[in-house]
């Protein structure tokens, strides 16, 4: 098979079942935004307690 020909059959497969948008009904943005954000405070602050010059 040629270069072209997989590349139309990988657009063929990938605009099947387009209605969703490959979109996860359940999956908030905003959640998993701010929960990577509190995780990302949380491991921040965990770090500067560790780094503290005595």
């Amino acid at each position: 098979m040629s270069l072209h020909a997989n590349a139309a059959q990988l657009v063929t497969l990938a605009s099947e079942g387009g209605e969703h948008g490959g979109e996860h009904a359940s999956l908030s943005p905003l959640l998993t935004g701010g929960g990577a954000f509190l995780a990302l405070l949380l491991l921040l602050w965990i770090t500067t307690r560790f780094n503290r010059d005595r």
